[in-house]
């Protein structure tokens, strides 16, 4: 098994490509280990010391280190922990795989306003957050505020504001008047 690496606008995430199907649909965001209790490869991942986080996108695995510790040294064991999972047959989620949108549901005066947000998100901004080993999705929306959650390699990432305000609202407010403003949420 050959697992390809890439490095992502977070210095503290790689993003690894197994060659293989991680998920079927949707992502899963493990910012820690007790989170990702429900994952035997993240449990395998979590098990090299200096992992922070693991987010599994349909083909890619993203990890996150601690920031003190070189990739030089916590690389050769994450990929040996993502060789060992995909060796065993063992599922990447136990249980129920993850809602395949990832959004929040939104119902009230604003849900037009809502869908259209979702499906510029989906169409124009996941893939290409998803290239960088990431994902963003939709948390709520507010008087004119939309609330994002960032994942994987957009969680933490030095250059997220920029992204979310230079790139994603522009966007979200050249095709949706209504949209004011968009806010990151933990």
């Amino acid at each position: 098994m050959f697992i390809q690496t890439e490095t992502t606008p977070n210095p503290a995430t790689l993003k690894f490509l197994p060659g293989e199907t991680v998920l079927d649909n949707g992502t899963a965001d493990f910012p820690s280990a007790d989170a990702g209790a429900v994952s035997p490869l993240a449990r395998r991942i979590f098990a090299v010391e200096g992992v922070n986080g693991v987010f599994l996108g349909r083909d890619f695995v993203t990890v996150t280190k601690a920031d003190d510790l070189p990739w030089d040294h916590l690389k050769p064991s994450v990929l040996g922990a993502i060789m060992e999972h995909f060796q065993s047959g063992a599922p990447a989620i136990e249980g129920d795989a993850p809602d395949s949108s990832g959004h929040a549901d939104h119902d009230g005066p604003d849900a037009e306003i809502v869908v259209q947000i979702k499906e510029l998100l989906d169409t124009r901004v996941r893939p290409a957050v998803a290239q960088d080993g990431g994902d963003i999705t939709f948390h709520g929306f507010d008087r004119g505020v939309v609330y994002l959650h960032m994942q994987g390699a957009c969680a933490g990432c030095p250059s997220s504001t920029l992204t979310l305000k230079m790139g994603i609202e522009n966007l979200l407010r050249h095709y949706i008047p209504e949209v004011v403003e968009v806010r990151p949420v933990a």
